[in-house]
Order: C-alpha cells, then sequence, then structure tokens
C-alpha cells in the first residue's frame, strides 16, 4: 500500500510538444516551491531522468532522493519532438488529430502511442515504486500522471487527456488494496 504524491515538473516555457528533449525548468518561484515543500510529506522522492523533474525533485526534498528513473519520461514524440501542434498539423493532420482525440495505438513517427506510455509507466510503478514506501513522491511530467489519474479513475485516455496537470501541481494516489483512487488531481498548494 503506497500513497503516490505526483508531482508535475517546473515550466520549461516551451511552445512545442516537449517529450524526452531535455529541456531544463524554470525554478525562479522559490514561493511555490516553498508552498509546495511544506504540503508534501516527509517522503523518499523518485523522479524521471530528464532534467526539469531531476531539478525539481531536488529542489524539493534533496536529503531523500532515490536515483531518477528514465521508465518515468515524458511521452516519446519522435518526429514531432520540439514542434508546434500547428506544424504538425499542416504535414499529418489526420495522425495528430487521431493521436490526441483518439489515443491508443496511435503513434508519432519514431514516437511512442499512449498505449506504450501507459504500459511503461505502470511497469515502473508496480515493479519499481509500489509496496515499498507508505508514501512516495514521484516528480514526473504531464504524460505520466495521466497515466496513473486514468488508472486511478478508470477511464479511457481520452477522458484523461481533459484533466488538467498544471506545472508545480500536485497529483495524489492512493494504492491500497489494488483498489486505486484518485484523492487530488492537479492541487496547487
Amino acid at each position: 500500500m503506497t500513497k503516490l504524491w505526483m508531482v508535475r515538473h517546473g515550466p520549461t516555457h516551451a511552445k512545442s510538444m516537449v517529450g524526452w528533449s531535455d529541456i531544463p525548468a524554470d525554478l525562479s518561484d522559490t514561493a511555490a516551491i516553498a508552498r509546495l515543500r511544506d504540503f508534501l510529506p516527509d517522503a523518499p522522492v523518485v523522479s524521471s531522468d530528464l532534467i526539469r523533474a531531476t531539478a525539481t525533485a531536488d529542489a524539493l526534498r534533496p536529503e531523500h532522493r532515490l536515483p531518477n528513473d528514465q521508465s518515468l519520461r515524458e511521452i516519446n514524440f519522435g518526429d514531432w519532438e520540439l514542434r508546434t501542434f500547428g506544424d504538425v498539423e499542416a504535414e499529418d493532420p489526420d495522425r495528430i488529430r487521431a493521436y490526441w482525440e483518439t489515443p491508443g495505438h496511435i503513434a508519432p513517427p519514431k514516437g511512442e502511442s499512449w498505449n506504450a506510455v501507459r504500459k511503461r509507466v505502470d511497469d515502473a510503478i508496480d515493479v519499481h515504486l509500489l509496496g515499498d514506501y507508505k508514501h512516495l513522491i514521484v516528480v514526473a511530467h504531464f504524460g505520466v500522471i495521466l497515466t496513473q489519474v486514468q488508472r486511478a479513475l478508470g477511464i479511457g485516455a481520452y477522458e484523461a487527456f481533459s484533466h488538467r496537470i498544471n506545472n508545480l501541481s500536485v497529483t495524489v494516489i492512493d494504492t491500497s488494496d489494488d483498489n486505486w483512487t484518485a484523492e487530488q488531481i492537479n492541487h496547487n498548494p
């Protein structure tokens, strides 16, 4: 039984699809970081290995850091990486619309489908993280957090995408007895 405190990393200010690119977070809002730190339990912290997540995790609980986990990376957007929706839509309107409107097996060229992201994150959570801790802080990305919201709420991917996950927000998921529940989604302390 583990309670997951899922934190979205600090903002990158990018106006494009940022998945596996290693873009730093803007952590200059020290008041927001302090509020977030005060809200979170005194618990171990694991993060994606991308710098925007590792720097955020280090700002929150540097004394309780677990090794970074590459499986907690954002969606791999492949050939769409660092491109805007409009640019990709101009070249491949059917695929990009299907990717967001009917997420599942559709993937960007050389990228990852929603189902692949969900499997990767579920495996990382189940195999490496659950059961070892009563509380665990997971600093990750929009897509990673939404996979676990989808899981906790028992909803489809499209419904999961309807949830906002702001930078430096917390989503709390209770994994007790294989009956996952989302206690808070996109809470901004």
